[in-house]
């Protein structure tokens, strides 16, 4: 209850404060952490980061980066630290989001020691056919609580797109692309790096072997109750980036993939995260889906002020358009 109080709190003085003295910016970053809310969908409390000269009163986008903790924990507050750095000290997304003064949302998912296999922040196969209440199809979840922010900001007057900007970086970064193949109408760009060289496809067979869900949309209708919305998907402008460097590969690890998983994408993408990027790439172009490839030279799995700078100018870019 004391998160609701705080939350009604600082949201009655934003609005009072933006109606009395009539300006057109917010003067100062603001923190938010919504309560998890079971009625309109979500079983987790998400942070909103409104960042000073956010516009009052003008269209503008809602940026939403996964949480990313890097670790397994049953502690929900070592979840919720990580997030709150995330999205108001340290993150792309933080950059993006202060530069281009848009609020950014980040979710406070958690990754349960007590379920190592369930890799809850990269959306996983597990985690997508869970069945338990909190970490049941946390892509809608994540749905849920962008409806809600957008009801929140609306109320501070925000006016937000109806589609969002997503960014992730490493496993976050890997959920925001199995996001936009399940989720692609809402989605009007995206950002991601450091994803261990995989990306999903939009193939149900490579090699004449199966594709399912992480890999590819084989069982994509099975699994969704809908077709893959392949026309929608492609077009989705996508910055898309790695590390020259960068070796980190959850490809090999038991929490990211199965053994099948792991032996589907091994053999028949490559071993080695920098030729299984090349291989992604190839894919990508020759199905036309519409993506700026990057590497940064001398850069492993870390971004760099080169980084985010770039993906600062691609959303910048991307407000423009119409």
């Amino acid at each position: 209850m004391r998160f609701i109080y705080s939350y009604i709190f600082i949201l009655t003085c934003f609005f009072s404060f933006a109606q009395e003295s009539k300006i057109e910016i917010f003067k100062k970053d603001s923190l938010l952490i919504i309560p998890k809310n079971t009625e309109k969908g979500f079983h987790h409390e998400y942070i909103l980061f409104i960042p000073k000269g956010t516009p009052i009163n003008k269209k503008t986008f809602l940026l939403v980066e996964p949480n990313n903790t890097g670790k397994i924990s049953d502690s929900i507050q070592l979840h919720k630290a990580y997030a709150i750095d995330l999205a108001s000290v340290s993150s792309v997304g933080n950059n993006v989001s202060t530069m281009l003064k848009i609020p950014l949302l980040v979710p406070i998912f958690p990754r349960p020691a007590y379920q190592p296999l369930t890799y809850t922040h990269a959306l996983d196969r597990d985690v997508i056919m869970e069945n338990s209440t909190e970490l049941k199809r946390l892509d809608l979840q994540l749905i849920e609580m962008i409806k809600d922010a957008k009801t929140i900001l609306t109320t501070m007057n925000i006016e937000v797109d109806s589609k969002i900007f997503m960014n992730g970086f490493s496993a976050s970064g890997t959920f925001t692309n199995r996001f936009s193949f399940i989720h692609p109408e809402m989605i009007k760009a995206l950002a991601i790096g450091g994803f261990n060289g995989e990306l999903m496809l939009p193939e149900k067979k490579i090699n004449n072997v199966k594709l399912n869900y992480p890999i590819g949309i084989n069982d994509f209708t099975k699994i969704f109750d809908k077709k893959f919305d392949i026309n929608t998907f492609k077009n989705i402008p996508k910055f898309i980036y790695m590390g020259k460097l960068d070796e980190n590969d959850a490809v090999q690890f038991d929490d990211a993939y199965s053994d099948e998983e792991r032996n589907i994408i091994n053999t028949n993408l490559g071993k080695i995260v920098q030729e299984r990027y090349l291989k992604c790439q190839e894919n990508y172009n020759k199905n036309k889906i519409t993506s700026i490839f990057k590497t940064y030279e001398n850069v492993g799995h870390w971004t760099t002020s080169d980084v985010n700078l770039e993906v600062i100018k691609f959303f910048f870019k991307e407000m423009q358009t119409n």
